[in-house]
C-alpha cells in the first residue's frame, strides 16, 4: 500500500471509530442523563463545567456552547480548583465534572470538596465504577470501546464522545427553554452570525442614494437618474407611491427594440409591480426574496412611504451571506 492509501485508509478508520463511539451515545441517553438536564434547566445559580488535560479543553467548549445558548454558564480547571479558585463556586451551582479514567488525582481531591459543598455533581466519565462516578450524584456515561490512536492511549474517541454529550445536554436545554433565533441573536452580536441576525433592512439604506422619477419623466432623464445614484434602478412614484420601477435591464431590452427614445416617459418601460420589502424586515429576509426571484434590487418602503433602494452588492459587502 503506498503513502497516498495508507493517509486514506487511517483518516477513514479513525472517522469510522470516533463514528461508533458516538452511535454507542445513545444506549447512554437514560434517567440520569434526563435528571441531569432536568436539574440545570431549573438551577437559580450557573453551570459550573471542570475537568482536566484534554477533558478540560472539552470543559472550555461545552461552557462556550451553554452561554451562547442561554445556560450561564462558568469554565473551571479542576487543577487550579484545588488551589483556590473553587471559591467562584456559589450554593446553586450545579457542576459537571469531565473525566475518562474518572480517577485522576486532581479528580480524587476534588469530588469529596464539591460533596462537602453540597452542589449537585454531574460526572461525564466512561468509567462508571470510578472513584468520580461513585461519589457524583448523576452520571452522563461516555465510554467509549477504543480511541481512535492506533496505540489505543491518545484521548480521541473519548474526547469526541464529551464533546458530543456535552452537544446533547446543551440542546435539549434549548429546546426546553423554548429558545429562538433572536435569543441567540442577543448573545452573537458581532460579526457576520450577528449580522445575520439583527441587521435590519432600514440600516442598510444610503439615503443619500433614494433614485426616483414620476411617471411622466423622459426616459433620459430616467437614465440620468439611474446613473446618478449608481444602484443600478429607480423608482417611479405616483402621487407618493411606488408604481414601478426601471432597471439598467428595462433601459437596453428599450434600446434593442428601439430606434429613438424621442417622447418616451418612464411610465412606457417601467416594469410594473416590483418587489418591495418593508424597512423593518430583516436583511437575511431581504436577501432570500432576492435569490429566490433571482434579482438584484428591492424596493423599501415604510408603509407606502417610498425610503429607498436595497441592492444585493450592499447585502454582500456587509458580509452576510
Amino acid at each position: 500500500m503506498n503513502s497516498s492509501e495508507t493517509i486514506k485508509a487511517t483518516a477513514k478508520k479513525t472517522i469510522s471509530t470516533e463514528s461508533k463511539a458516538i452511535i454507542q451515545l445513545l444506549d447512554f441517553i437514560n434517567d440520569d442523563f434526563v435528571k441531569s438536564v432536568d436539574l440545570i434547566l431549573q438551577t437559580k445559580g450557573r453551570l459550573i463545567v471542570t475537568g482536566i488535560g484534554k477533558s478540560a479543553i472539552i470543559a472550555q467548549k461545552i461552557v462556550a456552547t451553554m452561554n451562547s445558548t442561554g445556560t450561564p454558564s462558568m469554565f473551571l480547571h479542576a487543577s487550579e480548583a484545588i488551589h483556590g479558585d473553587l471559591g467562584m463556586v456559589q450554593p446553586q451551582d450545579i457542576i459537571i465534572c469531565i473525566s475518562k479514567s474518572g480517577n485522576s488525582p486532581e479528580i480524587k481531591v476534588l469530588v469529596p470538596i464539591i460533596q462537602r459543598f453540597g452542589n449537585i455533581l454531574i460526572a461525564m466519565t466512561g468509567n462508571r465504577t470510578s472513584f468520580l462516578a461513585k461519589g457524583a450524584n448523576y452520571v452522563l456515561d461516555t465510554t467509549v470501546e477504543e480511541e481512535a490512536c492506533p496505540l489505543n492511549l491518545a484521548p480521541t474517541s473519548s474526547t469526541t464522545a464529551q464533546l458530543v454529550m456535552g452537544d446533547a445536554v446543551a440542546v435539549c436545554l434549548m429546546e426546553l427553554r423554548n429558545f429562538k433565533s433572536e435569543d441567540f441573536a442577543k448573545y452573537h452580536p458581532g460579526g457576520a452570525l450577528g449580522k445575520k441576525l439583527l441587521l435590519q433592512v432600514k440600516d442598510m439604506l444610503e439615503h443619500s442614494l433614494k433614485p426616483m422619477v414620476g411617471p411622466d419623466t423622459s426616459v433620459k432623464q430616467a437614465i440620468f437618474e439611474i446613473s446618478e445614484k449608481r444602484l443600478g434602478v429607480t423608482a417611479v412614484i405616483d402621487h407618493g407611491k411606488v408604481i414601478g420601477i426601471i432597471t439598467d435591464g428595462d433601459i437596453r431590452r428599450m434600446l434593442n427594440e428601439r430606434d429613438s427614445i424621442t417622447g418616451l416617459t418612464a411610465k412606457d418601460i417601467m416594469t410594473k409591480n416590483p418587489k418591495m420589502v418593508k424597512a423593518s424586515d430583516m436583511v437575511v429576509d431581504a436577501l432570500n426574496i432576492l435569490e429566490d426571484f433571482s434579482i438584484t434590487q428591492l424596493v423599501v418602503l415604510d408603509g407606502e412611504e417610498y425610503k429607498g433602494i436595497l441592492h444585493l452588492h450592499d447585502i454582500l459587502k456587509e458580509g452576510i451571506v
